[in-house]
């Protein structure tokens, strides 16, 4: 069973091109599935059938997994098998028609306006940490890029000049503008800090830590939740944060969703329109709340 998992990852990323944190939950989500087949006595994951895949994810469910997780897992065994398939190991995906249940989408965890403002201000910008940390949040509401995406950037991905960063991943890359405080954030870090934190001038990354190797996800994290606390905001403020209150405030502020979606790196223009309901429902909100006669 490990040599199929061990070909399924040469799969994703020879075939599927996947990113390395896309790559790493199909894997990791497939292992447990083949772990869960081991303790029923299956040996090989071709012998499953629908039934078995569907009393797999809901295990996961009554072992308190949420909706999105199980809906994960099943698009990970999917993908699993139809790697099976094209290889010719199986004939039909038994996961296919394997039904779920809907999750409940959570609404996203949004900033105000002042609280972001808040949040920046935070760093201390005499201290060369600071002036790093400063950068990467500054950026961050900039752009609205991903966690994964900001710790990926390389210094050649920013141009300063023009102000905008080159966003790279699986699916290709994307340009995107950069407000002028964040150009001068960056500006900051790239003359001030950088050189200081560095430990290899060979190394590529835009932002390092202070070993002077690229920033870590788990690093970046406590950064945030640091000047959270600093901050005194009550919300639970995570990287991925500034991304929604990024598309939020620009919907707010008149951006149309197409372009937004572009910015964000949505596959789908359904990923970009929860947003624009948040913001229908708040309208509904205070209309009910202020009108004399709602």
């Amino acid at each position: 069973m490990q040599d199929y998992i061990d070909e399924f990852s040469s799969y994703l990323t020879t075939v599927k091109n996947s990113s390395e944190n896309t790559k790493a939950s199909y894997l990791r989500d497939v292992q447990h599935y083949c772990d869960f087949l081991n303790q029923k006595k299956i040996q090989d994951p071709k012998n499953a059938d629908q039934k078995l895949i569907s009393a797999y994810l809901k295990d996961l469910l009554s072992k308190g997994k949420s909706g999105a997780t199980v809906l994960r897992t099943k698009a990970s065994i999917k993908s699993f098998y139809s790697f099976l398939m094209q290889f010719g190991v199986i004939l039909i995906n038994p996961a296919t028609n394997v039904e779920t249940s809907k999750p409940v989408q959570k609404m996203p965890q949004i900033l105000t306006s002042e609280e972001v403002d808040l949040l920046l201000s935070q760093p201390d910008t005499t201290d060369y940490k600071g002036i790093r940390d400063k950068a990467m949040l500054e950026l961050l509401y900039a752009t609205g890029i991903r966690v994964t995406e900001l710790l990926d950037l390389n210094i050649d991905d920013v141009n300063l000049e023009i102000g905008f960063v080159k966003c790279k991943n699986g699916r290709g890359q994307r340009i995107i503008p950069i407000y002028p405080s964040a150009v001068s954030a960056l500006r900051a870090y790239l003359r001030q800090a950088r050189a200081i934190l560095l430990s290899d001038i060979a190394q590529p990354s835009l932002f390092v830590n202070i070993k002077g190797e690229r920033m870590t996800r788990q690093g970046f994290f406590k950064i945030v939740k640091h000047y959270q606390e600093k901050a005194g905001i009550k919300k639970q403020i995570t990287p991925h944060t500034l991304r929604h209150s990024f598309a939020m405030h620009l919907i707010q502020n008149g951006a149309d969703l197409e372009s937004v979606k572009e910015m964000m790196g949505h596959a789908d223009i359904s990923s970009t329109q929860v947003y624009a309901r948040m913001i229908k429902q708040q309208i509904s909100i205070v209309y009910s709340r202020c009108h004399p006669r709602a």
